[in-house]
């Protein structure tokens, strides 16, 4: 793993293929990103929204999730710990009554679930979907909306998350960045054919919070929805340009998050600092 310093860190976006309903091998598509980030110097790499399952598999939500100390995420928190690397776990449909060690929203129902995991293979953030989709989707009626959010600080980087649908809420945005937010990490499964949203949506959380944004897509075709994910996985700097993105086929994106530029555009453009509130 590449030595990170608290001046930042080097980040992996993990655009792999999701087959629907094939978690077995979309789990091990996963476990092999980890590897290859942690062989390419990454201090953390994160995965897509509902990874194992594949989103638009809207009939299987029930029958495939699973409690937070389930096996996707035992899996990757052993991965973490194994590869000496913080992995963002975002996300899977958890179980909530099956749940048993982590704070939840809701006593019973599914929620769309995303976790951090440092390089010991901790629990550092849990994060819930806030917004649920219901555009052409079943989620809003299939899952639970999560109510809280969480930082942690990795390789001297305040770390945030939201997932997908949550791009289109600025305001869950500035929640995070008065936490302390300084990368916030956005797994998700943005279909074509709206790429113009995925982009403009993502630069301008970075621009208007003056942070790193870092988009995680997969890549993969749901028939039975008629869907395919655009993949087009990109790291924002706080100034809204893009560091490193991908194309729609599986990849890895690779990218070095440095707080010197992030200190350098508050400093000198301080939109934050003349907020009204």
């Amino acid at each position: 793993m590449a030595a990170s310093t608290a001046d930042g860190l080097r980040v992996a976006l993990a655009q792999i293929e999701v087959e629907p309903t094939e978690v077995d091998a979309n789990v091990e598509r996963a476990l092999e990103a980890v590897s290859s980030a942690a062989s390419r110097g990454a201090d953390l790499v994160a995965l897509p929204e509902l990874f194992n399952v594949g989103y638009f598999a809207f009939d299987s939500y029930e029958r495939l999730a699973e409690p937070f100390e389930g096996e996707t995420f035992t899996r990757l928190q052993e991965a973490a710990a194994e590869h000496d690397i913080s992995v963002l776990a975002g996300s899977i449909v958890e179980d909530l009554a099956a749940t048993e060690a982590v704070a939840t929203p809701a006593e019973a129902g599914l929620a769309n679930t995303a976790a951090l995991f440092d390089s010991n293979g901790d629990r550092q953030l849990v994060y819930r979907k806030h917004h649920l989709f219901g555009y052409q989707s079943a989620e809003s009626e299939l899952l639970v909306p999560g109510e809280r959010i969480e930082t942690a600080e990795i390789g001297g980087v305040t770390v945030g998350a939201t997932t997908c649908y949550d791009l289109r809420f600025p305001e869950l945005y500035r929640r995070l960045i008065d936490a302390g937010a300084e990368l916030v990490l956005v797994p998700s499964a943005w279909p074509y054919p709206r790429i113009e949203h995925w982009e403009t949506l993502s630069r301008a959380r970075a621009i208007e919070n003056q942070c790193f944004v870092a988009t995680i897509n997969g890549s993969g075709e749901f028939d039975d929805a008629d869907a395919t994910l655009l993949g087009r996985s990109t790291v924002y700097d706080p100034w809204g340009t893009t560091l490193a993105s991908s194309g729609d086929e599986p990849a890895l994106v690779v990218s070095d998050i440095d707080l010197g530029s992030l200190e350098r555009v508050r400093e000198d453009f301080p939109a934050l600092r003349d907020r009204r509130l």
